[in-house]
């Protein structure tokens, strides 16, 4: 008697990119707060996508100081970093299988980020790159031209990272998933501010509990 093994099917673009959104979901939104916080930073990103096209010093501050700050302050100070009972996971487990940037390498972007600032009040140019634009209108234009291109390259590194130590289409997936983030939360979210003043901290992530009923 001989058997087959079953050999699973390659997911498609699409079942990859939902996977990606879901572990992103059920690890790393469980609070209510980081989840309202991802509310106010996903309207003012789509606000920046807009303005990026309309005033570029307005799409850098708003999404960098406001969408940014907000997104990652919800990460940082209030999403649970204890043991996950819903996902059975550690902390430190969900930190090293993320796919995209987890808190170390948050802090190393923001850091990077807010080196910025004096990099360009000490060489309008940045070493020739930029024009060299004078008064307090031109240092904020090339600053927001710098965090824009930060803001490119950063995608672009973890994109080309993923492609190489994974695959191609896994990297195209989370750049994806990145740049349609903010439409995917205020799908996602916009119930949370009204689940927070009722006094619910933590999402009790029925869905979650559900789905891995189902499994």
């Amino acid at each position: 008697m001989t058997t087959t093994a079953t050999i699973a099917e390659p997911k498609s673009f699409f079942e990859e990119l939902r996977e990606q959104r879901w572990d992103d979901h059920r690890f790393y939104h469980q609070s209510r707060v980081n989840q309202s916080l991802h509310l106010v930073s996903a309207c003012s990103f789509v606000a920046t996508y807009a303005f990026l096209f309309i005033n570029p010093i307005v799409a850098a501050f708003l999404g960098w100081i406001v969408a940014m700050v907000t997104r990652q302050s919800g990460h940082f100070f209030f999403e649970p970093k204890g043991y996950d009972h819903v996902n059975e996971a550690t902390h430190e487990h969900k930190e090293e299988i993320k796919v995209g940037y987890n808190l170390e390498r948050k802090v190393v972007l923001l850091s990077i980020w807010a080196t910025t600032p004096l990099a360009i009040h000490f060489d309008r140019t940045l070493f020739g790159l930029l024009e060299d634009r004078a008064g307090w209108n031109g240092y904020f234009w090339n600053l927001s031209l710098l965090w824009i291109w930060l803001g490119v390259i950063a995608v672009f590194l973890r994109t080309a990272y993923l492609t190489l130590t994974r695959s191609p289409r896994t990297g195209i997936v989370w750049a994806t998933k990145i740049l349609t983030d903010p439409f995917h939360d205020i799908m996602l979210y916009h119930k949370a501010p009204l689940a927070l003043l009722r006094g619910e901290w933590i999402d009790p992530m029925d869905d979650v509990k559900e789905h891995n009923a189902r499994s």
